[in-house]
């Protein structure tokens, strides 16, 4: 049998496979609450081994898109308890994705039109956020000019992840993600030519750069336990104007030791090196299997999950060589909520319609059909 459809023990979460559905922004909570139709979508692919959901917003201030469920207000925890309880209903398991995208905002998105904030008033360069225009349309707009976040304020958004930490749990999800990759908040702390800072969470040196991520996981390993979280990253990305920089492996394998000392339950490598970024990712580096090697001695106590250009005979060849321990899967979820057998079964994978992956109702959400009704 392909390892990849083996049960796997997540820090004690039993997932029937070791497919993992990643998390898909998707701009269809008309409310930025998920409702019934967020639960048909997520329970349509509750036959993965694990979802992860979209980016859930951890508070306004976290904004970098219209209709995104987040997770800050009770109607919120109580529209995620639908989608949980439907998940579980049909056997899936789920953690939420916590979400703060900083300096990947527009000003419409945020209360009395204020800057976004960042770890320095660097703006991200050609970065986008799905935001307001100027006659106050839904578009894709240019991100706003961020003011950088005092020492103060730092520990006040460490403290909004920990209680949205909190309201995952009240939503009955199984555990969190922090969503520690694509050029937002936390990758802007961790990026010394984004983070400037010269207080305790510089950019200068590596512990400083680390400071607010390692932060963020004890304050949730407080209020739900260490078990429950995992994160992703994305070394050598450059989503968002995330300049290259020297000491990439060094920093990433010091947050992994770091992180295994803590006993999170898995870090979620995200690959950029199909984007169109024109820029290295984690599958472009030289001698890309010593960094895989590295990642996985620095990190011995839990799981590394990949995603990024997934395919089953990728997956099959990394999961089982020991390289990963289970297998993302994206774009493919959206046209395929039935994934998991059609991998299985060698049935033909439906290609997902581009133009309807933000915004919009039904169409091109839920209405996939699985192969066999097809």
């Amino acid at each position: 049998m392909s390892p990849l459809f083996a049960p796997f023990s997540l820090a004690g979460l039993q997932l029937p496979n070791r497919i993992v559905m990643a998390p898909l922004t998707r701009s269809r909570a008309a409310n930025d609450a998920a409702d019934a139709m967020t639960a048909l979508y997520y329970t349509q692919r509750a036959s993965a081994g694990l979802i992860v959901s979209e980016g859930t917003t951890i508070s306004q201030e976290g904004r970098g898109y219209l209709f995104n469920p987040g997770i800050f207000s009770p109607r919120q925890v109580a529209g995620w308890r639908t989608v949980t309880d439907s998940v579980h209903g049909a056997g899936g398991h789920m953690f939420a994705q916590l979400w703060h995208v900083g300096r990947v905002s527009h000003t419409s998105l945020q209360k009395d039109q204020a800057p976004p904030v960042s770890a320095s008033g660097r703006t991200a360069a050609g970065a986008k956020a799905y935001a307001y225009d100027d006659a106050g349309k839904p578009a894709f707009v240019a991100a706003s000019r961020p003011r950088a976040l005092s020492t103060d304020a730092v520990g006040r958004v460490v403290q909004d992840f920990a209680t949205a930490a909190s309201n995952a749990v009240e939503a009955r999800f199984d555990g969190v993600e922090i969503h520690g990759a694509n050029g937002y908040l936390h990758e802007q702390f961790l990026n010394p030519h984004v983070n400037d800072r010269t207080d305790r969470y510089t950019g200068a040196t590596v512990a400083g750069r680390l400071a607010f991520t390692l932060e963020v996981v004890d304050a949730i390993a407080a209020r739900i336990g260490a078990a429950r979280i995992g994160i992703r990253i994305s070394p050598y990305g450059r989503l968002f104007d995330m300049p290259a920089y020297d000491e990439t492996e060094a920093t990433y394998l010091a947050l992994a030791t770091e992180l295994a000392g803590r006993g999170i339950a898995y870090i979620h490598v995200m690959d950029q090196s199909g984007f169109d970024t024109g820029a290295m990712a984690v599958d472009a580096i030289p001698a890309q299997h010593l960094f895989w090697d590295k990642l996985r001695k620095a990190f011995p106590t839990g799981a590394i999950i990949l995603a990024g250009g997934m395919t089953l005979d990728r997956a099959n060849t990394l999961v089982g060589a020991g390289t990963i321990d289970l297998a993302a899967f994206g774009q493919a979820f959206i046209a395929n909520p039935d994934l998991v057998a059609r991998l299985r079964e060698g049935f033909p994978l439906a290609v997902p319609d581009k133009a309807t992956f933000y915004g919009g109702g039904a169409a091109g959400y839920v209405d996939y059909p699985s192969y066999r009704a097809a």
